[in-house]
């Protein structure tokens, strides 16, 4: 049976979306993998979606497609029976990603996004959440089934010898980056006014009697519960901040917090419902204002920072620790920053961010370019220092030059196996049902074999 699917490449998802405006599909059930179903829609979305970048693809990729789902199905189907969890604002993190890359091709005009796709930004987040959470289930489980794979230099090196030398791919330049992402710190009289509105919003609330979930919807800087009312659903331990969670698990049912402070800014909070370790609340959120003052103030201390580990006064490493962004998945890699197609820290110029890009032209490996202003996942403005650490020229994949690669990608085939073992176990025991329309297919008969082999 061949699964060498990469590792997996379901995990990818599309921006699924991008068919639904094909009225034509008449949807149905194409497979079953036990308590999940696969759509036709669903094939033929992810056939489209590779279509767009490969025109050209062989005549049975719809099977191919068909059998990535099952393994996805298979995957999310026992990540439910394991109760793994993925938690909404997971979900959401995901989908806003996807949407902001979506925004920047359409120069953040959601108009042009409504008049191509057919549906508003929202209508598409609300259209993804189901598909993200099974995507984050998959990867969960998939990360469980291959949490034992290793790789030594030895089978790193056997790997390579086996690409033959006319096959080896070509690699473009490539950059890696280090950064340092700082907050701009918030002034005292900022932060005071946001506490003393809070103040008198809750006041309204115990003293006047105004609906808690109506001034949410009016007032609350967090968007996404603020249009809920500040519904923040069913939520386990360890789902919330700290300082908001130790509040949350004090209060009574419809008891109203007094105003606590987090890293998001000030927050009232009502509990509506526990059930056991469950808590159901909703919340107010303000934000203290950034000003333009406080703007400059960030600008000029993180140029200073910079000249302080040109001057040997700090290392990246030391800067790092003591003034970035906890929140940033480079703050424990060392500032190193991840790219998030390929997981590795190297960059073609094509991947970077204008902005990086602009910032490191014509820097030395070593330099430090000055700061840049950017917005994070939640809109707030931050600033980042980046540092080149290294620029390769266009090459051949070369074991001593590319390890890093070359070893992640062998690191991945064997995942890859380990994912096709726990495959061919797993349809020994869970129904596997293929509909008429892909009953021919040739890649999926080991799979129909082994599931209608298994015992009742």
């Amino acid at each position: 049976m061949n699964l060498k699917l990469g590792f997996i490449p379901f995990l990818l998802l599309p921006l699924s979306l991008l068919a639904q405006n094909d009225k034509a599909i008449i949807d149905r059930v194409v497979a079953t993998v036990g308590g999940e179903i696969i759509l036709l829609s669903e094939v033929q979305e992810q056939y489209s979606f590779a279509k767009k970048d490969q025109p050209d693809l062989p005549p049975d990729y719809q099977c191919m497609v068909l059998q990535n789902l099952i393994v996805q199905k298979l995957l999310v189907n026992q990540a439910k029976l394991d109760s793994i969890e993925v938690k909404d604002e997971e979900v959401e993190i995901q989908i806003d990603s996807r949407i902001d890359r979506l925004r920047a091709y359409f120069n953040q005009d959601d108009k042009a996004i409504e008049e191509f796709y057919g549906q508003s930004v929202d209508e598409m987040k609300a259209m993804l959440s189901t598909d993200m959470r099974n995507q984050l289930l998959a990867e969960r489980m998939q990360s469980k089934v291959t949490e034992k794979a290793t790789i030594t230099p030895l089978e790193v090196q056997r790997f390579f010898s086996n690409i033959p030398k006319d096959s080896l791919p070509y690699f473009n330049s490539e950059v890696e980056i280090r950064e340092i992402v700082y907050k701009p710190k918030v002034s005292p009289e900022e932060r005071q006014k946001a506490l003393t509105r809070l103040e008198d919003i809750r006041k309204r609330i115990l003293e006047k009697g105004e609906d808690f979930a109506e001034l949410a919807k009016k007032f609350s800087d967090d968007l996404g519960s603020g249009a809920q009312g500040g519904d923040l659903g069913f939520q386990k331990r360890g789902t919330f901040v700290t300082e908001f969670e130790a509040m949350a698990y004090k209060l009574d049912a419809n008891q109203i917090s007094p105003v606590i402070e987090t890293e998001f800014g000030f927050h009232i909070i009502q509990l509506l419902e526990r059930r056991g370790n469950l808590i159901h609340c909703r919340h107010i959120l303000l934000k203290p204002e950034i000003t333009d003052t406080d703007l400059e103030n960030a600008k000029n201390s993180l140029d200073s920072l910079r000249q302080q580990i040109i001057d040997g006064k700090m290392t990246f490493t030391e800067a790092v620790k003591r003034f970035g962004d906890k929140n940033q998945q480079s703050y424990n890699n060392d500032g190193r920053v991840a790219n998030p197609r390929s997981g590795n820290t190297f960059f073609e110029i094509s991947d970077l961010e204008t902005s990086v890009f602009f910032a490191i032209d014509g820097l030395n490996e070593g330099d430090i370019a000055h700061s840049i202003q950017l917005k994070g996942q939640d809109g707030s403005d931050l600033f980042r220092l980046v540092q080149l650490v290294s620029r390769s020229k266009p090459h051949k994949a070369d074991l001593k030059l590319d390890y890093g690669k070359i070893q992640s990608a062998a690191l991945e085939q064997k995942k890859g196996d380990y994912t096709e073992k726990w495959v061919l176990e797993k349809l020994n025991t869970t129904y596997l049902g293929i509909g008429d329309l892909f009953q021919g297919c040739p890649n999926l008969q080991e799979m129909i074999g082994i599931s209608a082999a298994r015992k009742p």
